[in-house]
């Protein structure tokens, strides 16, 4: 697979992280829990990125800058799917299964709030995320096709072996 840069948005973004800047991921966090792009503080960080073309995916860049202030840590592998996959243990594999379930049944409208919850659980976790990768999936999240649902879902539980009880329905023709 063939990495691509990062977009420049996310760039800016790590920037402010590396630079220390607590003061702007202050100001980016203020949009957690309120309607991207209602929140006054984040519009000098986030508009100049919205000009021409990009004004309509306002949502997903308003939901990143504030889900990147609470969490900055950054990898450039992966997606939703992968980063929960490694929070995985026997133990708390039903509840965790639970949580990415509900998370890609979310309507649009009630995707920040299960995003601000799953990205909060990695963060306890120190799973870092691939940012740019979370930017070009929210654009394609209302997709008809579900396309960016079942991408997480392949990566969350594609190539894991089937319990006993699930092969041994399959041979049967259950």
């Amino acid at each position: 697979m063939n990495q691509q840069e990062p977009h420049p948005f996310i760039r800016y973004l790590q920037k402010l992280a590396e630079g220390q800047e607590r003061g702007a991921l202050a100001s980016l966090r203020r949009g957690l829990g309120q309607p991207p792009g209602t929140v006054a503080d984040m519009y000098r960080y986030v508009e100049p990125f919205l000009r021409g073309d990009a004004r309509y995916k306002e949502t997903a860049f308003y939901l990143v800058a504030a889900l990147f202030a609470l969490h900055p840590k950054s990898t450039d592998l992966g997606d939703m799917g992968k980063h929960m996959a490694a929070t995985r243990t026997e133990a708390g594999s039903d509840a965790l299964e639970r949580r990415f379930t509900a998370l890609l049944a979310a309507h649009p409208d009630d995707l920040p709030e299960y995003l601000r919850q799953t990205v909060s659980f990695l963060k306890s976790k120190d799973v870092p995320l691939h940012w740019d990768e979370l930017l070009r999936d929210l654009q394609g999240w209302g997709r008809e096709d579900r396309y960016v649902q079942k991408k997480w879902a392949r990566s969350f539980w594609g190539g894991r072996q089937l319990p006993k009880s699930d092969h041994q329905s399959e041979e049967k023709g259950e």
